[in-house]
């Protein structure tokens, strides 16, 4: 009986197969990028046109977040300053650093150099175009910057220093807890529950009855701490596709 098939078709299995494997390989490469921090820019510190020191700005002189972030309570992004909130203070401090040329050049119009174009800042921090996020919503239930951004009173350079990944939200939206704060506290960057309880006897008696030990972790305290406050406020983060994808 004479073949049904031609020769060459013994060889389509192993084409298949090879076709299967590649792109299973091809997958596997693909979500093992997608997990690693080049692909969340963990470590990204990009060069800025004038080297502002947090560390020193925030962590040494005390300004606070919203100095420069005014309205990071109340809109869903945090604005970087002008060049006329900076100018407020550097046009009586170290006016004459070369560091600070371009912003003499955007906003020192007795500067031989002015042109008024502003300060090209670079960002480092920003979530894709098909992500919403609100920083308003979350500052107003006591999410801290530090939850996100990291200590950034401690960074002479700010990078990015979290994930800030899917799973990285999801995981705060799952145990809210552990970063919940009084709303006060919310711009202290160096806050730990243990300090704020220690330091509001009120609160810890609240919080804590007679149970609160100076042994506790820190840990245990948060966790104590954030689960009444979410309790308190009756926060219910939810964990849907429609939450961030909008």
């Amino acid at each position: 009986m004479a073949n049904i098939f031609p020769r060459y078709s013994n060889l389509i299995p192993i084409q298949i197969a090879i076709c299967i494997g590649s792109l299973a390989f091809g997958i596997a490469i693909a979500f093992t990028y997608y997990g690693t921090p080049k692909s969340t820019r963990v470590g990204y510190m990009p060069d800025q046109p004038i080297p502002y020191n947090h560390e020193l700005h925030v962590k040494q002189l005390g300004l606070d977040c919203r100095l420069c972030h005014s309205f990071v309570e109340e809109s869903g992004h945090a604005n970087v300053p002008t060049a006329d909130r900076c100018w407020t203070c550097h046009q009586h401090v170290k006016t004459d650093s070369e560091e600070l040329v371009p912003l003499r050049r955007a906003i020192d119009k007795t500067y031989e150099g002015y042109t008024g174009d502003p300060v090209k800042w670079v960002r480092v921090h920003k979530s894709p175009d098909y992500v919403y996020f609100n920083h308003s919503a979350h500052l107003s239930r006591g999410i801290s910057c530090v939850s996100c951004h990291g200590q950034v009173n401690e960074m002479p350079e700010v990078y990015h220093a979290k994930s800030l990944s899917m799973g990285f939200c999801l995981d705060c939206h799952r145990a809210p807890e552990k970063h919940l704060r009084p709303l006060e506290e919310v711009f202290n960057l160096d806050y730990t529950a243990k300090n704020y309880v220690e330091a509001n006897p009120e609160f810890q008696k609240a919080v804590f009855g007679e149970l609160y030990s100076p042994a506790d972790s820190e840990e245990k305290v948060q966790h104590v701490v954030g689960t009444f406050l979410k309790n308190h406020w009756d926060i219910q983060p939810k964990e849907s596709c429609a939450t961030c994808h909008r």
